[in-house]
């Protein structure tokens, strides 16, 4: 028998729910329909302050499926992508809280090396913002960046810390994607699915253009190859795994982004010489010997480039001898319009730059006039410097610019280092592929940029916590069984 206290805590409770029907009811009859969110949202304040892990994986899941603002409202005066920005904020606040509250951050994360590498970044985008062109712009950005970082690795990295969890992410990410390529597949097959031009917009509005969902398939497909690739799957499961991986693969091709081409390439080549177990150094060196022979080359390069005249186009053969096209293909030379520009703006201002987001909005006046293209513009509403490097050179200065590469570069040194450490099988090759999906993102960030947007901030940050979550928690001589039963304490 309830007790007169319980009693009145039970008829409070009734009486807010039939408020609540009552209240609904009055503003549907009248037209009014966002009051049905109301019990979604009340659900998710109480998962975010009771399981984070949980809210993490639903954020996860919308990003692929997330939509611009500017898709239902023409006339807002910022843009963000809904739902997940507005979930990242309030689980920014979330954390925030937790951390003014209880002892919830370890150390070790901080001081980690990339940790360290990031926060540097951090802080020269809070530098920059001060000193912007535009501020406004600016703390925007350090905002939209913060959302993503306490999120995509601040708590991933305490997510991972449960091994399986990191398949779990890839997952969360490739079902929702399924959705967004069986929508742009039918759109593509309602115009012809050998026309590029539609490729370029059939996954609109859930990714702007074909280079960012490129880029994202193609930093997926190695994930979700290295999650699956395990001994004692039963037959169905196998053909499933397959089948999911040919749709991937075949959304990748047909995206018509010869940057995601190059960058799976790219992937290739560092999963053959991880499987020939050829050192990192020995591949650095590599690295700085390509880069010297191309600077001292230059010239005659791209005097040979030069002679390409294979413009873009619908057959697939064609469109990837179009990658070295820099004379008459319009899109290799807008990208070369947007660098130039980009360049001229460091001159102008080399060490602060113009801020952090601010280079759509300022680099109009540095393009020449022989330089534009038919697709050049000057209001700043196609895309950004097209280059995850060139683009914080003009917005953060010299500093911008290395501070993100010492990012990329520590991050690359840890997950080698985390790879030859592990001892279970299944988890080197998560961690392999983890890592061979930054790479293809990093060769891609030569060609266009996507880290102010959820959908790529959520892996590239999100595989970089993997593999730092591992390099924290991860001990040898655990259970082999670690990827799928066990957990890293």
């Amino acid at each position: 028998m309830l007790k007169p206290k319980e009693n009145r805590q039970n008829i409070g409770v009734i009486a807010i729910v039939l408020l609540y029907i009552a209240v609904n009811m009055l503003l549907t009859f009248r037209g009014v329909y966002f009051f049905n969110l109301f019990p979604v949202v009340v659900l998710l304040v109480f998962l975010a302050f009771t399981r984070l892990d949980i809210i993490y994986f639903i954020i996860i899941a919308c990003t692929p499926l997330s939509i611009p603002l500017l898709e239902f409202t023409k006339n807002s005066p910022v843009d963000f992508y809904i739902p997940t920005e507005p979930m990242l904020f309030g689980l920014m606040l979330i954390v925030v809280f937790k951390l003014s509250r209880e002892n919830f951050i370890d150390r070790r994360i901080i001081s980690h090396p990339v940790s360290l590498a990031i926060l540097f970044n951090l802080f020269w985008i809070v530098v920059t913002s001060v000193t912007s062109s535009m501020p406004l712009v600016s703390f925007k950005f350090l905002l939209a960046r913060i959302w993503f970082l306490t999120t995509f690795y601040l708590l991933a990295i305490y997510i991972f810390k449960r091994p399986r969890n990191i398949p779990n992410m890839v997952w969360a990410y490739t079902l929702p994607l399924l959705i967004v390529i069986g929508y742009a597949v039918n759109r593509h097959l309602a115009v012809g699915l050998f026309d590029k031009q539609a490729a370029h917009q059939v996954m609109n509005p859930f990714y702007r253009d074909h280079t960012s969902y490129g880029a994202i398939l193609a930093m997926i497909i190695f994930a979700y190859a290295g999650i699956n690739t395990r001994p004692g799957m039963s037959f169905l499961r196998k053909m499933a795994i397959w089948a999911v991986f040919g749709v991937l693969l075949f959304a990748l091709v047909f995206s018509y982004t010869r940057a995601a081409w190059i960058s799976v390439f790219f992937g290739l080549g560092v999963l053959l010489t991880t499987y020939l177990r050829i050192k990192f150094k020995y591949l650095a060196i590599i690295g700085v010997v390509i880069v010297a022979f191309f600077v001292s080359n230059r010239y005659s390069i791209l005097h040979k480039l030069e002679k390409n005249k294979q413009d873009s186009s619908s057959n697939i053969t064609e469109h990837f001898q179009s990658v070295t096209n820099i004379a008459t293909d319009e899109s290799n030379l807008e990208r070369l319009n947007r660098w130039a520009a980009a360049f001229r703006m460091f001159e102008e201002r080399p060490f602060f730059g113009w801020g952090p987001g601010t280079y759509m909005f300022q680099y109009a006046p540095y393009q020449i006039s022989y330089q534009k293209t038919g697709i050049s513009t000057n209001f700043g509403d196609l895309g950004n410097a097209h280059s995850e490097y060139i683009g914080p050179l003009a917005e953060s200065g010299v500093l911008g610019m290395l501070s993100f590469v010492l990012i990329v570069v520590i991050s690359i040194i840890t997950g080698y280092k985390v790879y030859h450490r592990v001892v279970e099988r299944q988890l080197k090759i998560v961690v392999l592929t983890s890592m061979i999906a930054l790479i293809t993102y990093m060769i891609h960030g030569f060609l266009n940029n996507f880290l102010d947007t959820d959908k790529a901030s959520s892996l590239f940050w999100g595989f970089i916590a993997a593999i730092v979550s591992l390099d924290i928690y991860y001990k040898e001589g655990r259970k082999r069984n670690i990827l799928h039963k066990s957990e890293v304490k």
